[in-house]
């Protein structure tokens, strides 16, 4: 392993500049363009850019593989234009009327096959892209109440789905990214611990692994850099969507670190610490601006996640080992507290 230090690549999707709704109220803020978002990317030091599959083809429902292929040939353009490339794309199977019951999980057969065939074009605009990973986030994959479905029966489909897409390219990978709630109220693959043993079950699980949002983890009551360190062991963590969470209610995509700073050292601190980034992993953000953002500042809350990653990784890198070391030797954990609050505070 290299002893040089990881120089992170961050991302971002371009629904994170937005127009300000919210689960409450509508949008606030003008719309920018697709092509204008990409133009803001270097300049506030991104490098790679996150798609859905409708990011990059809109209306891809209504158009042939053909097409599909072309419109996202034109896309790489833009991106190679910008000094830019794809991290992944996510088939977005939560909105179609066809997945109001699920994708792969639907009761109906004829809407589990909608949500491959949209799969199968979501790999073409990977392959198109010059990327090689799908995000899975499963968002409408679980009930509203439990006696809808059979959750077993619901994960072998699951499974087939998984191995359908494995076996429709070999050149692409799959990261499954674990919500325990929102939109359902029960979600089947809640946590990494699912992610990961689903990945073990697919017919070829060195191609499946998992992405760990921050807010995902905390809204299951878990710490997110113990979700990290976990996939990392499994050698199965490919992308994070780093942010924060203010309490256990809907994904808010508050900017990293902006809620609790602790927190968010461990985050940065597991994935230092297991190589993340060593083998080109984006540190990718999932953060959105706050409805009260003016337009001017609809960035800032890209520009802040990761100017307090990097903070938080110069608090890492400095970080007194030896002394965290005896203070753990002599199991005073009151005084490595201190030492820990201290040092993030400045004061050590």
């Amino acid at each position: 392993m290299s002893t040089q230090p990881t120089k992170y690549r961050f991302s971002f999707g371009p629904w994170n500049i937005h127009e300000g709704a919210d689960p409450f109220g509508p949008t606030v803020r003008t719309p920018i363009s697709f092509a204008r978002k990409l133009k803001l990317y270097k300049k506030l030091g991104f490098d790679g850019v996150q798609f859905h599959d409708d990011d990059a083809v809109p209306g891809l429902d209504k158009l042939t593989p053909a097409q599909i292929a072309a419109k996202a040939r034109a896309v790489r353009r833009m991106l190679d234009g910008e000094g830019l490339v794809a991290e992944f794309v996510a088939p977005r199977l939560w909105e179609s009327p066809h997945t109001i019951d699920g994708g792969y999980t639907a009761n109906c057969p004829k809407e589990r096959q909608y949500a491959i065939e949209r799969s199968y074009r979501c790999i073409d605009i990977i392959r198109e892209l010059g990327c090689d990973l799908m995000v899975l986030w499963l968002a409408r994959e679980g009930t509203y109440i439990r006696e809808a479905k059979n959750a077993r029966v619901a994960v072998e489909w699951l499974l087939e789905a998984i191995n359908k897409m494995l076996a429709y390219d070999r050149g692409f990978r799959i990261a499954i990214e674990p919500k325990p709630n929102e939109p359902m109220d029960h979600a089947y693959i809640p946590t990494i611990g699912h992610a990961i043993a689903l990945a073990y079950r697919a017919d070829d699980p060195s191609r499946v692994g998992g992405l760990i949002e921050s807010a995902h983890a905390i809204l299951a009551g878990l710490d997110p850099s113990d979700e990290m360190a976990y996939a990392l062991s499994h050698g199965k963590l490919w992308s994070v969507h780093l942010n924060d969470q203010n309490g256990l209610k809907f994904d808010e995509d508050k900017s990293f670190g902006a809620a609790d700073l602790r927190r968010a050292f461990n985050q940065v601190r597991v994935l230092e610490e297991g190589g993340y980034g060593r083998n080109g992993e984006f540190v990718g953000l999932d953060v959105k601006a706050m409805r009260t953002t003016k337009l001017a500042d609809n960035t800032k809350h890209l520009a802040n996640s990761r100017a307090f990653f990097l903070a938080l990784l110069e608090k890492v890198r400095t970080l007194n080992r030896k002394k965290e070391a005896a203070l753990i030797a002599a199991r005073d954990y009151e005084g490595l507290e201190r030492y820990i609050v201290e040092h993030l505070m400045g004061l050590r």
